[in-house]
């Protein structure tokens, strides 16, 4: 099957699904302007696409251009920027918007566990060293002489970055909220792995196996299921801390307390 094809098959229907369900508001605005809209959520999700399309394309070029996989040249359109074909930017479109969606609708059938989060400094402290000291292990790995670890390590060295930014600020927030985060990562998920588990058996595009680990579940490699995770995670955690109000709470307090440090009165960071 061509690479669009898989997309309409797999992404579509969720998509219009979600696109029906999630913003009823901007449905019935549009069609009566009966009620006010709140369009910061959807901004959200068009700011997510944007950093998805931003960060995710030198790496995967990167990938392409090393060979840890490619696709089949019979199976797309032969429109590509850099060594990527033009599907493959449709991939992460598409895939940020589902998932951006999907946790706005989490978020509301589970919006009262947002009401409860404790602060708490050294949670972030002690979850962000975890995971700074597993991306710098990660990067050295992937500069050692074992080609079977590369598209492992590219995976952890590029997509532990926005997860270390994400626990620095709200790791708290995040665990407070673990049932909307694990609910908005894994379904997604899930759903992507039966759409690449399609793909590489129709030969859409095929992972390198001289630079994976070989561990599979199925047909599905093992970074294949990591990195579907990792950026459903990526997702869901960045729309569940830019829509929380302990998030915004927090972002403010913590500009009034840089700004009084310019001026030379201290006020702590929590």
């Amino acid at each position: 099957m061509t690479y669009f094809g898989i997309l309409a098959l797999f992404l579509l229907p969720p998509l219009f699904l979600l696109l029906i369900l999630v913003p009823r508001q901007v449905w019935r605005w549009l069609a009566r302007r009966e009620q006010t809209v709140h369009w910061e959520p959807y901004l959200l999700v068009l700011i997510h696409i944007a950093v998805a399309l931003i960060y995710t394309t030198p790496w995967d070029n990167y990938l392409v251009a090393t060979g840890v996989w490619w696709y089949h040249p019979a199976l797309v359109t032969g429109i590509t920027l850099g060594w990527v074909p033009i599907e493959e930017y449709t991939f992460f479109v598409l895939q940020t918007a589902i998932t951006g969606l999907w946790t706005l609708a989490v978020l509301r059938w589970l919006a009262p566990e947002t009401l409860k989060v404790r602060s708490s400094r050294p949670l972030r402290v002690a979850i962000s060293a975890f995971l700074f000291l597993l991306w710098l292990i990660s990067c050295l790995l992937f500069f050692s002489i074992r080609p079977e670890f590369n598209y492992l390590t590219l995976i952890l060295c590029w997509g532990l970055i926005p997860v270390l930014i994400q626990t620095s600020f709200g790791a708290d927030i995040l665990l407070a909220n673990w049932r909307s985060l694990a609910l908005s990562a894994l379904a997604p998920t899930i759903y992507l792995w039966l759409l690449d588990a399609a793909a590489l058996s129709w030969g859409t595009w095929t992972i390198n196996p001289a630079q994976t680990t070989g561990v599979k579940l199925g047909i599905i490699p093992l970074e294949e299921m990591l990195f579907f995770f990792l950026t459903n995670l990526i997702i869901g955690s960045g729309m569940i801390l830019t829509t929380s109000e302990s998030s915004k709470e927090r972002a403010r307090a913590w500009i009034e307390a840089l700004r009084s440090r310019r001026t030379g009165t201290t006020q702590s960071i929590n």
